[in-house]
């Protein structure tokens, strides 16, 4: 799969697994400038490169501006929002489970 290659959604976001295992999934992530108002607290840790594109995150109540290049560490259990992104902004994501590493 080609990292760059993509159809931007008209609404939300599109998820592709890029690799799976057991502690570590990566995704690919394409997002749309029209956004699901939804709170994220998932159990993995998760890190997020922003590829292209910008965006804005809510992570327990502070407002958070990426853009191209910028990374982010999102610790497992933290609430965090999607408040806004460039049309077609294009994330890589790594999501771990910090308690199974070692």
């Amino acid at each position: 799969m080609n990292l760059f290659k993509h159809s931007i959604p008209e609404f939300g976001e599109d998820f592709y697994t890029l690799f799976e295992d057991n502690n570590l999934k990566i995704s690919k992530i394409v997002s749309s400038n029209k956004l699901e108002k939804k709170e994220y607290c998932q159990k993995e840790s998760e890190f997020v490169a922003l590829l292209d594109g910008e965006a804005t995150l809510e992570i327990e109540g502070k407002e958070i501006t990426l853009k191209k290049g910028d990374t982010l560490y999102i610790p497992s259990f933290t609430k965090h929002k999607l408040l806004k992104t460039s049309n077609g902004a294009l994330w890589l994501a790594i999501y771990f489970n910090t308690n199974k590493l070692s």
